[in-house]
């Protein structure tokens, strides 16, 4: 089966609006599928029509406080629950105030982008690194977006500025509370390997984790094959997805094919708590 419960739209840094990553999904014949912007569920909030044949639920990335990369996936949650929607503005509040220190370095380094600009060209008002980028790009300020990553963009570079971000524990009570599941996203990302990062996962797991992304667009046969092993010693739900952003990582297609047996645990949660759009 043709799945991807791993996607990003406009909402954060996608390239595709919400009705445009629909439009794609039916195209590729994808029958389930979720919507995981970073820190935001605007993007889930603007779908409010699926074709017959695609099966959609909600979802969404939290950052964690890490010392490397760690994301924690949340899925079949209610998009209104108060908490939930309070938490993640107030990550948004924080990433507009980054955004607006952003560009006062800037102008030091005589970059000449404006907000209004970086709005206009994320298309609302949650602007993030991949929207300088591409200005910056436009404008001459770099040769390639590649560039302005790792010229000025990345961490430890000149205009980085670091986000606020959940604890993993408080992530997972948060996505529990809201009705939903957590799932440790991409485990390879961690740079973690063996036995280090199996402490990483057990104590996720301790906190309440549901979950683990074995299938991944980056993942080796070998990475998925250990993971799939974390997934049933830990009696965790095995996932999957791409991580699709579109034209802003356009190595990445969208879809992944898996075989449905491996995914049985979580798609039973898919079909229960899938959106009812009728």
């Amino acid at each position: 089966m043709i799945i991807d419960f791993h996607t990003h739209t406009m909402a954060s840094d996608g390239t595709l609006t919400p009705e445009q990553l629909v439009a794609e999904m039916r195209k590729k014949s994808i029958t389930y599928f979720s919507i995981t912007d970073h820190d935001t569920i605007d993007g889930v909030k603007a779908v409010k029509h699926i074709p017959q044949g695609l099966t959609f639920i909600t979802g969404v990335e939290m950052s964690v406080e890490f010392p490397k990369t760690l994301h924690i996936l949340g899925y079949g949650f209610d998009t209104q629950h108060e908490e939930l929607n309070a938490s993640l503005n107030q990550l948004q509040d924080f990433r507009k105030n980054r955004n607006t220190k952003m560009l006062e370095k800037m102008d030091k380094l005589g970059f000449k982008i404006s907000m209004e600009e970086l709005i206009s060209e994320a298309g609302s008002d949650l602007v993030g690194r991949p929207h300088f980028a591409n200005l910056m790009l436009r404008k001459g300020y770099v040769a390639s977006y590649q560039e302005a990553f790792d010229l000025y963009l990345k961490k430890g570079a000149p205009l980085y500025l670091d986000k606020k971000r959940f604890e993993p524990d408080k992530a997972i009570e948060l996505i529990h509370r809201a009705g939903g599941i957590a799932v440790m996203a991409h485990p390879y990302q961690t740079k973690l390997e063996g036995d280090s990062l199996e402490n990483l996962v057990k104590e996720l797991v301790s906190y309440g984790l549901d979950g683990i992304e074995v299938f991944y667009s980056q993942h080796t046969p070998e990475k998925v094959q250990q993971y799939k092993a974390f997934a049933s010693k830990y009696e965790l739900l095995a996932t999957a997805g791409s991580d699709f952003h579109g034209a802003n990582k356009p190595e990445i297609q969208l879809g992944m094919s898996v075989a449905t047996e491996d995914l049985t645990g979580f798609l039973t949660f898919v079909k229960e708590k899938a959106c009812d759009f009728s």
